[in-house]
């Protein structure tokens, strides 16, 4: 699945913005009317959610003149996240079309389009000129693409000199490989998994120095636990976003991927790195 139109597929079923309203309207929110919080369950679509995100800012020293590159950046969560918060503008780059316009206009909604643009491209030749970004970040992006040095490379060729990067991704774990679906591909042609040490190497190759590398799989275990007990005294968990993309198939994406996860299959990683002059 590493073409843009076998990915794009991959995330569309062409009703996106009426499921969203949908689940919106059942959470007791107007459509018309949404707060980043109320969007925050379903426009963080990455594993953990708006808690990864706000992992992964914590991190970062942001300034309200910086502008920020969202590499993968679906119907926009992140990129609404870091502009609220840092005051920054954020450009977010993304193959799947029906995530972009459903994207910008929750971006309309919210009166954020002055700091806030999602525009359709592809991440291995973005179309941005060298030296655009102050920072960018990447969550839950690289399983999807198998050049994974041209795409570090088009990272470092769009950075400032200096400029940070942040990496939230699923590597390959020392176990069997996972079942599928997951939510990031279909069958196991579909998706391009790097282990930690290949990460590691590859943005190194590519002329990121690295400043922070761990793994998260026990937060990620925690989340999970935590959203199980949730679901288990009636509450929805807090993050729904796979749910909302995937319709039907979520449920066995979900199980694969946690099964996965406690097998050791897969290792949820965070990274922060930096663009050698």
């Amino acid at each position: 699945m590493d073409s843009a139109r076998d990915i794009s597929r991959h995330y569309t079923r062409g009703d996106l913005l009426a499921r969203l309203n949908g689940a919106l309207a059942d959470d007791g929110i107007d459509p018309r009317q949404p707060s980043i919080e109320s969007l925050a369950p379903y426009d963080q679509f990455h594993g953990r959610g708006l808690e990864a995100t706000t992992d992964i800012a914590d991190l970062l020293d942001i300034r309200a003149d910086d502008h920020v590159l969202d590499i993968g950046s679906g119907i926009g969560g992140p990129a609404r996240y870091f502009a609220s918060r840092f005051g920054c503008r954020v450009t977010g780059i993304d193959l799947t079309a029906e995530f972009c316009r459903v994207g910008q206009h929750l971006t309309c909604l919210l009166g954020m389009q002055t700091r806030v643009q999602l525009v359709l491209g592809n991440a291995l030749a973005m179309p941005f000129a060298n030296s655009s970004f102050e920072g960018a970040y990447s969550m839950n992006v690289s399983m999807n693409i198998a050049d994974k040095g041209a795409f570090y490379g088009q990272i470092h060729r769009v950075l400032k000199p200096g400029a940070w990067l942040a990496l939230s991704e699923i590597a390959k774990g020392p176990g069997e490989d996972p079942e599928y679906p997951t939510p990031w591909a279909s069958t196991a042609q579909d998706s391009f998994l790097s282990t930690p040490e290949q990460t590691r190497s590859g943005l190194l190759r590519a002329g990121i120095e690295i400043i922070h590398f761990q793994s998260v799989r026990e937060r990620a275990l925690d989340f999970g636990a935590r959203s199980r007990a949730m679901v288990d005294r009636g509450e929805k968990p807090p993050h729904r976003a796979v749910t909302l993309i995937h319709g039907e198939m979520a449920a066995r994406a979900i199980a694969n991927t946690a099964r996965a996860l406690s097998e050791s299959r897969i290792v949820p990683i965070e990274v922060i790195g930096r663009r050698r002059p």
